[in-house]
């Protein structure tokens, strides 16, 4: 057993990692400042309300704690809004990142579980990409993530930080158990999205450019279920507690839907037409996002069991029904 500090444990994926660190055995203590996460999140170990940015809180936390890792999610995430004001994503992603390395190094916690994107990889139609694609990131979003994941190689040179840092691709799905799920306001995520459609929340999905170059002229993305990814970084602490050395992983599935694909698939789901206008291409957006994740395979052991778009839509849309967090 061991004590996992968890950034971000009352937001989406945090707080299903949360609970599969617990079914594994392990104690993860929420670190979170709710700014975007919801308390009715935090089901599975203690919670501590703190910022990233106040170094003495966190100070404060490992010691009270004495966490054996790291898992950290925290981040602000909408391409859209990292457009439009990138300042806000180099302070909150990249400053509370190195105030939250810096704190785990005095403390002497050097194992470090980092949530990247597949976002730093850029727009690289027709490539399926591997952990060694070239990085380019069109963001400040991704880059944000790129400059974490550079931060966490130096303290690796500088004090020994052990870290496994996962690029993923599109997130999807919710607990099967409905004990936690997808709930963002506002919304920006397109599965959720389209269920808010689907059940009249909205008036309809806007489909944000049509005229990519792909088969139906909508953007192509690799799901992963959000139970297969958290399962794949409770694999990440197990292998820094091994003494294994620090690696990126990608986590997909190497198969990739266009927008298209996935309304015609949460049709067949729901058994519900789906409300669609079409909207301009958002500035930032790639065209086609595709996984290679063997290395994850073959290395970790880590195998995507429901990240079919059926489990994906189906897990989603059981919650989405519940109501949410603000039910």
């Amino acid at each position: 057993m061991a004590t996992i500090l968890v950034t971000g444990g009352a937001g989406y994926i945090g707080s299903h990692a949360c609970k599969a660190l617990a079914a594994a055995g392990h104690v993860p203590v929420t670190v979170d400042n709710l700014s975007t996460g919801w308390r009715e999140a935090v089901k599975f170990g203690p919670f501590e309300q703190a910022d990233l940015s106040d170094r003495a809180a966190l100070d404060a936390i490992f010691a009270r704690h004495r966490p054996d890792a790291v898992m950290h999610f925290a981040a602000f995430s909408q391409v859209g809004e990292s457009m439009q004001d990138p300042g806000l994503y180099w302070r909150n992603n990249v400053l509370g990142s190195l105030t939250l390395i810096e704190a785990a190094v005095a403390a002497g916690c050097l194992d470090f579980v980092f949530s990247s994107t597949c976002a730093v990889y850029g727009d690289q139609d027709g490539v399926v990409l591997d952990e060694d694609s070239a990085q380019m990131p069109l963001n400040a979003y991704a880059a944000s993530k790129h400059a974490i994941e550079d931060m966490l190689r130096n303290f690796g040179v500088s004090h020994g930080l052990r870290h496994v840092i996962f690029r993923y691709f599109n997130v999807a799905g919710a607990d099967p158990d409905g004990e936690v799920g997808e709930y963002h306001q506002p919304e920006t995520h397109l599965i959720p999205l389209m269920l808010d459609a689907i059940d009249g929340k909205r008036p309809a999905l806007t489909i944000y450019g049509t005229d990519y170059p792909t088969p139906d002229g909508t953007c192509i993305r690799d799901y992963v279920h959000v139970m297969d990814l958290v399962d794949a970084h409770v694999l990440g602490v197990d292998w820094l507690r091994q003494g294994k050395g620090s690696r990126v992983f990608n986590l997909g599935t190497g198969t990739g839907f266009s927008v298209r694909e996935v309304v015609e698939a949460s049709r067949s789901v729901t058994n519900r037409p789906v409300p669609m206008e079409e909207g301009a291409r958002r500035p930032g957006d790639a065209v086609a996002l595709v996984s290679g994740s063997s290395r994850a395979v073959a290395e970790l052991g880590w195998r995507p069991v429901r990240s079919t778009m059926a489990d994906m839509i189906g897990d989603a849309w059981r919650w989405h029904q519940d109501g949410g967090y603000g039910a």
